[in-house]
């Protein structure tokens, strides 16, 4: 290790109680997404005001904004842009601190939008109250991903703190709405804002992705006929009650067929992936009494999907039509459905990204990790990130951060202390390294 590489790693763990503490800062904002309806949205002005104003102390040049869903209104059907959001007191928040000229640029991109609280979900912890004990900082979005955005600023102010400085441009990035699609992250490259690499700090477990899975989210309303459950009824087409969870049980089961098909299918597979890309169903909603059979049966879906499944425009227009097959075949098989046939909804389409295993900053990064002895080897993820905006921008991102995945929309959502400073090592030498600082 060169002695610049040691000064900074023996400058960031000296920094520890200040990173825990602005993490601690960061998640007593309580900075929830509006589109969680047992969450009253509050706290993301607050907290784009508290992080510009800590970037204006270190020499960046701030500008605190709110998308304009008008404008973006000409992304549609593109990756990133969703129907329906509001940015009213919900900016982005982009900032610069400009370099020499003599290196290439990079961005620190984050979310800081988090997923609600509801009242019947029982916390050990104040859920905002930023807790630190254990070894952990304790709170909604300590995993994800304020522990990450705690970590890029850190990491920044300690080169700075050295005396260094860079010699290409540091765009700071950190947007609204990521947890429902990515608008915020559309309106911050909409706006003009790129760099020549990117970080994303989502919680990886101090694993190096270069890639993130899109998905698909949809709603299937599947009809049925409701009539008193108790009373013998006559055949559907007589007139009689048709029971709208037994026919949403024929889309359960076709989706089991479907996910037992993809994962045979090697496209539906990914070599940094665990699990092949499925169709999840997390909410099955149906009834309207005891005793009356339900009138219809609503079926809430997550689908995955991975860059070589995008179609021409980038998003999951080829997965949704392998989907609508599914359902067209089950309302085939059936004569009730095949005269009333379910209704899809398709309310999000967040793309796929990756980047090369030969990727310039990657190798930044893993060359970093083996100087740390952490595990430089890739690794996927699950679950979406809006990097996949950005490489889609042209803005090669790396997805590297502290924290537990699972620990992330969980009660107890915590972060380790330890995974905290690693990650501020790593990406503080990533980043001296990439912009030349000296």
């Amino acid at each position: 290790m060169t002695d610049r590489r040691r000064e900074i790693v023996e400058a960031v763990e000296k920094a520890e109680s200040r990173i825990v503490a602005l993490l601690a800062d960061l998640v007593r904002i309580p900075s929830v997404n509006p589109v969680w309806p047992d969450s009253r949205p509050r706290g993301e002005q607050e907290l784009q005001e508290y992080l510009a104003g800590r970037l204006a102390r270190s020499g960046f040049e701030t500008d605190l904004f709110e998308p304009d869903v008008e404008r973006l209104e000409k992304y549609r059907g593109r990756p990133g842009h969703q129907d329906g959001r509001s940015f009213e007191d919900r900016p982005d928040l982009c900032a610069t601190l400009r370099g020499r000229g003599d290196a290439p640029s990079l961005m620190l991109a984050s979310h800081i939008d988090v997923v609600g609280v509801s009242e019947d979900e029982e916390w050990s912890v104040d859920a905002f109250g930023g807790e630190v004990k254990d070894g952990y900082v304790w709170g909604r979005g300590s995993a994800d991903m304020k522990g990450g955005a705690a970590c890029q600023l850190a990491a920044v102010e300690i080169l700075l703190d050295l005396g260094l400085k860079p010699g290409g441009d540091v765009v700071w990035a950190s947007v609204v709405d990521e947890e429902t699609g990515g608008m915020g992250t559309l309106a911050v490259v909409d706006r003009g804002y790129t760099a020549d690499a990117a970080f994303m700090p989502e919680p990886t477990s101090r694993r190096v992705v270069p890639m993130c899975r899109g998905i698909l989210w949809g709603e299937i309303v599947v009809p049925g006929r409701s009539s008193h459950i108790e009373i013998p009824q006559a055949d559907w087409r007589a007139g009689g009650a048709v029971d709208a969870i037994a026919k949403g049980r024929l889309v359960l089961e076709a989706f089991d067929r479907l996910n037992a098909e993809w994962a045979r299918r090697p496209e539906k597979n990914h070599r940094l992936l665990p699990v092949p890309n499925q169709v999840f169903v997390s909410m099955f909603q149906a009834g309207q009494h005891p005793s009356s059979w339900a009138e219809q049966a609503k079926i809430t879906f997550d689908a995955q999907y991975t860059a070589n499944e995008a179609d021409p425009s980038g998003v999951g227009g080829l997965v949704k039509e392998e989907i609508e097959r599914c359902l067209a075949g089950v309302a085939a098989s059936d004569p009730w459905l095949s005269e009333h046939p379910p209704q899809l909804t398709w309310t999000v389409d967040a793309n796929p990204g990756e980047v090369p295993a030969d990727d310039p900053l990657l190798l930044i990064l893993q060359d970093a990790c083996r100087g740390l002895d952490l595990d430089p080897e890739l690794d996927g993820t699950g679950f979406h990130t809006d990097s996949s905006i950005l490489i889609d921008a042209g803005i090669p991102t790396v997805v590297f951060g502290p924290g537990e995945p699972n620990d992330a929309h969980q009660v107890d959502e915590r972060c380790s202390i330890r995974d905290l400073v690693d990650v501020t090592k790593a990406i503080a030498l990533s980043i001296a390294d990439w912009g030349q600082w000296r």
